[in-house]
């Protein structure tokens, strides 16, 4: 017993002068699920990326208060079915903290219901068709709303482009795409821009040529475009393609430099809102850019820096856990230290408001944000004020 009893002691002595500490910190489990396969890998590996790259500088700082953040990332696909397998596999199997993702609005759609029933916090990083936090106070986002974004670039277009009438095409098979719709359509009439006409595709589609002669021939000053970068690029080459060389303004799908790899000389005159510019000169974000470039030897885009910056905002709320090893009363409290938590990173300043579901009732939370407009000139993106 006596030698139990020094054993504890010198074990303690340890602990406090910090000589173990790093050997007995404890890993932290946070969940990733990501479309890191299939069309959607083009936001998701880039999301993977920005959180991997803010793990290993939270690690290296210290971690949360000497724990270790523990990564578990899985590839959703980009699909419903998927994210659902991928969200009890790390809530129920793997016993995460909490997840982040996934990918599209459409499977978080299915798979957060999953999170919010296992009162486990589901984080979204690039989510932002309406209705996303009303599934209950389990969910969360730092991806600002097309609702709170697209007004602000219709507006910024209509200033310096000229812009008096547009045309408008969008997925109508997606919830992302058809949310991204609805809300360019309450922008548009509520400032007054009249509608040329309206054209539909669906996911997976290659050719949009009748479509865009259909656009050409009423003449739009614009085309409003809800799409993912996987059909908005080719849309872009084929109408250059037909002679419609007018600006394309896009929504959050469009918001990638992957738009230079796929439409190429074709990708100018696209008109974005985000939070995030990788022309954006702040410290924070000339720190990430510099950061991610030299990690992954490509540049970062949106989804990159978002996902970035919610694994900082995430270890705000961490840090205030009094972690007691019963996961059902660590994951509560994730949910209770979130609300407050604030940040300043990649993309901006940054807090959480309080979202309603169907009811009108307080469900989960939103991201405060304000967005900055871009337009596409020579290869890049370029912030217009």
């Amino acid at each position: 017993m006596t030698q139990i009893r020094s054993k504890a002691m010198l074990l303690a002595v340890l602990a406090a002068t910090g000589v173990i500490t790093a050997a007995q910190a404890a890993d932290l489990k946070i969940g990733v699920a990501e479309a890191l396969s299939g069309g959607a890998a083009q936001y998701g590996i880039a999301i993977r990326n920005g959180f991997q790259l803010a793990a290993d500088e939270i690690n290296a700082a210290g971690g949360i208060n000497g724990n270790k953040i523990q990564l578990v990332i899985e590839d959703e696909q980009g699909k419903k079915e998927e994210a659902i397998n991928v969200f009890k596999k790390l809530i129920f199997k793997d016993q995460v903290l909490m997840v982040f993702g996934p990918t599209l609005s459409n499977s978080a759609s299915a798979a957060h219901p999953v999170a919010q029933a296992a009162k486990t916090v589901a984080f979204g990083t690039s989510l932002t068709a309406d209705g996303i936090t009303a599934v209950g106070d389990y969910i969360f986002r730092n991806s600002v709303t097309e609702a709170d974004v697209l007004p602000v670039t219709l507006k910024t277009v209509t200033a310096k482009a000229g812009v008096k009438k547009v045309a408008v095409m969008y997925g109508n098979d997606d919830v992302f795409t058809k949310s991204g719709y609805d809300n360019f359509k309450k922008a548009l009439e509520d400032q007054k821009i009249p509608v040329t006409t309206t054209e539909t595709f669906a996911k997976g589609d290659v050719d949009f040529k009748a479509q865009l002669t259909k656009i050409k021939a009423t003449n739009p000053d614009a085309i409003v475009l809800s799409a993912l970068i996987a059909e908005g690029a080719p849309i872009m080459v084929q109408a250059r393609q037909l002679g419609l060389n007018v600006p394309f303004i896009g929504g959050n799908g469009m918001n990638s430099v992957k738009v230079f790899d796929l439409a190429k000389d074709k990708a100018s005159g696209l008109w974005v809102g985000s939070p995030w510019s990788i022309e954006n000169q702040s410290e924070a974000n000339r720190r990430f850019v510099v950061a991610y470039t030299s990690k992954f030897k490509s540049a970062p885009d949106q989804f990159a820096a978002q996902a970035y910056d919610a694994l900082s905002i995430a270890a705000q709320g961490l840090r205030k856990v009094k972690f007691s090893g019963n996961l059902a009363a660590d994951r509560t409290a994730i949910r209770d230290a979130l609300p407050a938590a604030k940040h300043t990173g990649a993309t901006g300043a940054f807090a959480f408001r309080r979202a309603n579901d169907r009811a009108g009732k307080p469900a989960g939370y939103d991201a405060q944000q304000t967005p900055i407009v871009s337009v596409t000139k020579d290869g890049r993106f370029v912030i217009e004020k």
